[in-house]
Order: C-alpha cells, then structure tokens, then sequence
C-alpha cells in the first residue's frame, strides 16, 4: 500500500507563504487545516480492507513516499507518527485556546468559515460554518495502521517550505517566533514565485529578503518551539523512538545505522522474493526537484547486484522515492559534500534498466496520477506515481505483484479513498465529519486541477511483464 504527499501541515506557522495564492493553488487550499483528520480516515480504510482488492492476498505493509510533513516542523513531524502509529493528535501551535492564521485574518483572500466577511471564497460559492476552526485545531484520535508500515522522506519533510536549503538560523528563528506575514503585494508575490520555480533562489536568499522588508506588515502569533524545523538525524530519530513503533518495525526502515551515516536510505523485505528499496531524493542544497548524490547512486547499484546474487535466486525488486523520474533535474551540490555529484531521473532510470530483477518504481510528488512504461535491454519495468492525498483526489494506491504462471507476472495497481463519507453533512463537525469535508472542500477549491486524477491507463491497471 502506497500513501504519498500526505502534507500534514500546520496552518499556523509563520514560514508559510499563503499570501501566494495567487501565484500558485498550492501556497493554501481551504481544506488543509483539515489534513489530520483526513490522514487519519485514509488509515481507517486501510485497517477495513481485508486484503489485496486484485489477488486477495494479506496486505505485506504501507509505504510512505514523501512528503509527509509540510513545513519540516517538529510539530508535523510528531503528528504523522501518531497519525500512523496511533496516538491523540491536538493539530494546533501557538495558543493552546484558539487559532491564529489567514482564516480569521479578515483578508478576503481567503474563506474565513467562521464569519460573515464576504471573502473570495464565498464569492465562489464556499460555505459559512460556525465552529469549523475552532473544530479544525481539536483533539483527532488514529488508531494507527494495523499493517507494518515504512518511512520514505520528501522535500517537504527536508527543506523549509519545501524548497529552501535548511540549516539557516534566520528561518528557525522565524519559524518558532511571533511574527506572520498573511498578505503580499502581488507584484512582489509573483516575483518571488517565478524565482522559486525557476530555481533561482534555492538557499532563501530572495526570501530572507523579502520577510524583513515586510517586518512593519507582520502580524503577531503566539510563539511555540514545537515548529522548529528537524534535522535528517531528527527525523530518524523520532522514527526510532519506540512510542512511534506502532505495528512496526522499529524505525520504520531506518536503523541506527542510518544514524551513523547520515544517511536517509534503505532496503528492506516486503515478502521473501520482493525487495524495497527506499531512496532520500531531496537535494539538500535547495529547490523542490531532486537527484540522488554518488554515494547514494552507489549504493543503489550495490543493493541491486547483490539481490541478483542471492542465495536461493534473486528477488523481485520495487524502488521507491518522493520524485518522479521527470522531476530529478536538480544537480546542485550537497552543502555537506560539497565535491560529490548529483545524478538526474535519466541516470536513475539507466541503472535500474540494467537490472531484470526490478519491476516498478513507485514514486509521488507531483501530486497526480501517472503510469510509465520503460523499455530496457531485456524488457521493460513501470514507473507508478500517484496522485496526493491534499490535492483532491486524495488517494492511495494498492500495488500487488503476481505470478501468473505462464511466463509472465501481472503488477496490479489500484487506487483507493478514506474512509470518509461520500455525502458531506455540513452541520458535522466530529472527526469523520471533517474527513469528508476534507475531501469536498478540495474537490472544490479554487485552482484545483482536474488532470490530477490521470487517465484511466494511469488509475486501476493489471500492468504485465516478461519473467525475467
């Protein structure tokens, strides 16, 4: 079961840049103060399934893909664990009592659900409910998933907001005080988009700039230090901790090892004859696009040789990372190994063509739905992305590999919804009532993209393959 872009996201923190909006859907979506509640009801649907929808066959694990935070805050950090491991979840920083952020702002950029300001949102048809924000930032409970599930990190869980190269002082401090930009002239908004994705400013230089020449528009939040941002060893860290081991493993495929390396990658077994491999495809010197460092390159290729020489035969062999093939164009240097290269989703693709064992590559970030064939020397494997689970339509995939016994093996994908409500009761603001509002709210939000869904070739497939 592949989860991805799950986006848990505090909508409270000072880093994000929502008054973007107008530049990019994906700067604030009136559902996200949602996130959680929606998280936690994909989860429940999992736990309902009684086994794999093609074959039948138990469920192995869950595998996260990225992106599982929003802002790389401690504070999202800990609310995906328990998302995932079980726990009570309070998706709310700063003032214990109340929200502060864009939606009681009085800006009409955003839907304020709770008043009667006549923003751009109710323009457009967006409901006023009493109670919503107060009922966004309450307690939700996961029971977390009944499956073992493994961890895979994104630019979003490694960068501040998503694209900046950490390890600034000026952003830490930013993010854990008292001051929040909500608006931008839209001159200046535009500007600093077109920097972003064209990947000009990949260490936040333009942006650093901007916030202090914006200091006298600020407005004041409650302070809170649980939104400072993690490090890599942090993030393993909390993997490790046993309060987040849920169904297992421990560490949800990082180990100690990890710790020791400074690394964020891995193997592991799904079934006897099926290999994981979990790949860290953030860039830490900046910019939302990815690549794979030489060292990590490596061990890729040594991870695939010996699978191809193991004892008993070698094993089916599944990749998994944040980025698509397409979207590892970003060869910057890592600032901490400042004289290793970087290697692109054409040289990836080269080196897992190179080898029989590997049927597919199961990757997210591009919040859509996309299946890719490769034709390689000896045959061919498939590229799986899926689309987001903030982005409507919100989905996860189940991906099962078969047998067929006549010289060929079926690799069935297909996609599945929360466990939310289709029919949205408006009136409902309990914990499954907010998962479905989740979902509606994004179904209808201004800028949303239809083409996320794919096509039908990309969504519920039997994709066949040659044995090796």
């Amino acid at each position: 079961m592949q989860f991805t872009d799950l986006h848990l996201v505090d909508v409270q923190h000072p880093l994000r840049y929502e008054y973007l909006r107008a530049q990019t859907a994906s700067a604030w979506r009136p559902h996200e103060s949602l996130s959680v509640a929606g998280a936690v009801s994909l989860v429940e649907r999992v736990n309902a399934l009684r086994g794999a929808p093609a074959t039948g066959a138990p469920l192995h694990c869950v595998v996260t893909t990225g992106d599982n935070t929003d802002n790389n805050s401690r504070a999202e950090l800990d609310w995906y664990l328990k998302v995932m491991s079980g726990g009570r979840i309070t998706p709310n920083t700063g003032d214990p009592r109340r929200y502060e952020g864009v939606q009681d702002s009085g800006l009409k950029l955003y839907w304020h659900p709770d008043d009667a300001l006549r923003d751009a949102d109710k323009a457009l048809g967006f409901p006023r409910l009493h109670g919503f924000l107060d009922a966004a930032v309450r307690e939700v409970n996961s029971p977390g998933l009944g499956l073992p599930w493994y961890s895979t990190v994104g630019n979003h869980d490694a960068l501040p907001g998503g694209c900046w190269a950490p390890k600034d002082s000026y952003f830490t401090e930013f993010a854990v005080g008292g001051k929040k930009l909500m608006s931008l002239d839209e001159t200046r908004g535009a500007a600093l988009w077109k920097a972003v994705k064209k990947g000009r400013d990949p260490k936040g230089a333009h942006f650093k700039e901007l916030l202090k020449s914006e200091a006298r528009r600020m407005r004041s939040v409650t302070p809170d230090a649980s939104r400072a941002p993690f490090t890599p060893a942090e993030y393993v860290e909390a993997h490790l901790d046993p309060a987040h081991k849920g169904a297992g493993p421990v560490g949800h495929g990082y180990t100690e090892e990890n710790l020791a390396s400074a690394t964020q990658y891995y193997s592991f077994r799904i079934s006897d004859d099926v290999l994981g491999i979990s790949l860290d495809t953030t860039d830490p010197g900046g910019h939302y696009e990815g690549s794979l460092g030489t060292a990590q390159l490596r061990w890729l290729e040594r991870e695939l040789t010996a699978n191809e020489r193991r004892d008993g035969g070698p094993s089916y062999v599944i990749v998994f990372s944040h980025h698509t093939s397409r979207t590892m164009r970003n060869l910057r240097h890592d600032p901490a190994r400042p004289g290793e290269a970087r290697h692109g989703g054409e040289e990836i693709l080269a080196l897992l063509g190179r080898h029989r064992s590997v049927v597919a590559w199961v990757n997210g970030h591009s919040h859509k739905n996309a299946i890719t064939p490769h034709r390689t020397p000896h045959g061919s494997f498939w590229e799986v992305s899926t689309a987001s689970h903030v982005d409507f339509p919100q989905l996860a995939r189940v991906v099962e590999l078969s047998d067929n016994h006549d010289g060929t093996i079926s690799l069935f994908t297909t996609l599945i919804e929360s466990a939310a409500p289709h029919r949205t009761d408006f009136t409902d603001l309990s914990q499954t009532g907010l998962a479905a509002l989740y979902r509606e709210l994004s179904f209808n939000a201004p800028g949303a993209k239809p083409a996320l869904g794919g096509e039908a070739e990309d969504r519920n497939t039997e994709l066949v393959l040659r044995k090796g």
